[in-house]
């Protein structure tokens, strides 16, 4: 019996975890990330068969009809300036990973947590709070204007 509970306890904690990588696991923005979640990381890709952390923004948000250029720097120049504070899912946030201003970036989903391209680990999501991201946070930008967000970013 105890075996037979255990299995169904699994199986019920993998079905509640699969595709919830974030607070707004129906919309499009997280079906996008959650297709490629596990994609390996590849300097300069661009494509389901490797990103780098730019390639995976680009790639996401080319999948909801919108061009961001392939680099982390340029990204950084786009959109409008937004507080940690008034983050919301599809906000691109930015950090200072090499010592040398923007190195990296990542899109924010909700509830404390970002998706993005690591170098170690390919396409995963983390906490913004982990300590190692929230001391190298540089900021974020919002891309998509209201229009755009409760087409492809909200539930």
């Amino acid at each position: 019996m105890l075996k037979k509970f255990s299995a169904t306890v699994l199986g019920l904690s993998m079905l509640f975890t699969a595709g919830l990588g974030s607070a707004f696991a129906d919309s499009k923005l997280d079906q996008e990330i959650d297709k490629v979640l596990g994609t390996r990381y590849s300097y300069g890709g661009m494509t389901t068969s490797g990103f780098d952390c730019s390639g995976f923004t680009m790639y996401i948000f080319s999948a909801m009809g919108m061009k961001l250029p392939h680099q982390s720097g340029s990204q950084f120049e786009m959109g409008t300036a937004v507080s940690r504070e008034d983050l919301r899912p599809g906000d691109l946030i930015f950090f200072n990973t090499s010592g040398q201003g923007v190195s990296h970036v990542g899109i924010y989903i909700g509830d404390d947590q970002f998706a993005h391209a690591s170098t170690s680990r390919g396409v995963v999501t983390n906490r913004l709070g982990e300590s190692y991201y929230a001391e190298r946070y540089i900021g974020a930008k919002r891309i998509m204007d209201d229009s755009a967000y409760e087409n492809h970013a909200s539930e």
